[in-house]
């Protein structure tokens, strides 16, 4: 089965010019893949997963034609890179795109007590390590090397800086990105850039460091596009690429009818918000188009979103988002949403 590209041919002509002119594409392995799985879930986010049940998942989205995948260190712990790694040794190294994070280190907890779990972070693993961030070129580079062996692979193609808002973003600007730089400049990493939900970290990395891309958790989804204002232009005149990941808001999305009761982030859906979500719900039940096929292929109609990353815990949910992501969506849903002032 061949990467899930879009049906639309807008779509997937705005993507290819978008890739042709960005800095930073030629360092990859090819263009990168429309649709990527995020790895969290493999990392035992929300629930424990064996081993067995991890592998179905990312054999699946292989199945599905995923060549694109990204982790973290943050994801339980180093988990989600051995797991991720492991199952992608098993691939030819020049079919499939793999990026991962910096600027949190893994070191040994000394508060850990014997069944301690990381669920203060939502991952169910051992809290036998803790995160340390590091923002200094040794702490870049140490990054990269732990990264590495724990994924087994001969080279990283895209690093992100992490949520460099949650430690100092000044640090990160005056640091990490000098460093994340001179690794790339040295062909250690062939694409690097930052990965924040937060729009104005997101602004000042783009108009302050020289990114490949950035991925943007979150804000620029089918639901709300608050990056449309200031992220998206900061990436047009830098000629930055963009990673949308998070595009089902915490779930709300990944339904074809939409719950009231449906997490929003760290609380409750605002009265507002749901709002807009029952009049988008019932435009693409207007174009008899699932709801979360809408909500995958959104950010790519804009010509700076290379990729949208997708996660997913069982298998089946890998092969139904693939789907969604090749399912053709007429050009006048976009038209209807954007005249109903429901996306930006």
């Amino acid at each position: 089965m061949s990467s899930p590209e879009l049906s639309a041919s807008a779509s997937a002509s705005a993507h290819a010019s978008a890739s042709d002119r960005l800095s930073g594409a030629d360092a990859l392995p090819g263009r990168l893949p429309a649709l990527g799985y995020g790895a969290a879930n493999v990392g035992n986010l929300f629930r424990a997963l064996s081993d067995e049940e991890a592998w179905a998942v990312l054999e699946a989205a292989w199945d599905a034609g995923i060549r694109y995948f990204d982790t973290a260190p943050h994801y339980g712990l180093g988990l989600s890179e051995r797991r991720l790694g492991a199952f992608l040794q098993t691939k030819s190294r020049d079919e499939f795109v793999v990026s991962t994070k910096a600027g949190r280190l893994l070191r040994p907890n000394p508060d850990h007590e014997p069944g301690g779990l990381d669920t203060a972070h939502d991952f169910f693993v051992p809290d036998d390590l803790r995160r340390e961030w590091d923002f200094s070129e040794t702490g870049i580079r140490a990054s990269i090397a732990e990264s590495q062996e724990r994924l087994g692979l001969d080279r990283i193609d895209v690093l992100y800086l992490h949520d460099p808002e949650r430690n100092d973003l000044d640090l990160a600007l005056a640091q990490a990105y000098p460093a994340l730089e001179k690794v790339r400049a040295e062909g250690l990493i062939g694409a690097i850039g930052v990965g924040s939900m937060a729009t104005d970290a997101l602004t000042r990395s783009v108009r302050e460091a020289d990114l490949d891309l950035i991925m943007v958790a979150g804000r620029y989804t089918l639901l709300e596009q608050p990056a449309a204002a200031e992220v998206l232009p900061a990436c047009a005149e830098h000629g930055t690429g963009i990673v949308a990941a998070s595009v089902f808001n915490s779930g709300l999305l990944a339904q074809p009818e939409p719950q009231r009761s449906g997490r929003y982030e760290y609380g409750q859906l605002p009265e507002e918000l749901w709002g807009r979500l029952v009049r988008i719900a019932a435009v693409c039940k207007d174009h008899d188009v699932p709801l979360p096929a809408a909500a995958i292929q959104f950010p790519l109609q804009s010509s700076l979103v290379r990729s949208v990353v997708v996660g997913g815990s069982r298998p089946a949910q890998l092969a139904q988002n693939a789907e969604y992501a090749r399912l053709e969506i007429p050009a006048e849903l976009w038209r209807n949403l954007a005249e109903e002032g429901l996306t930006a």
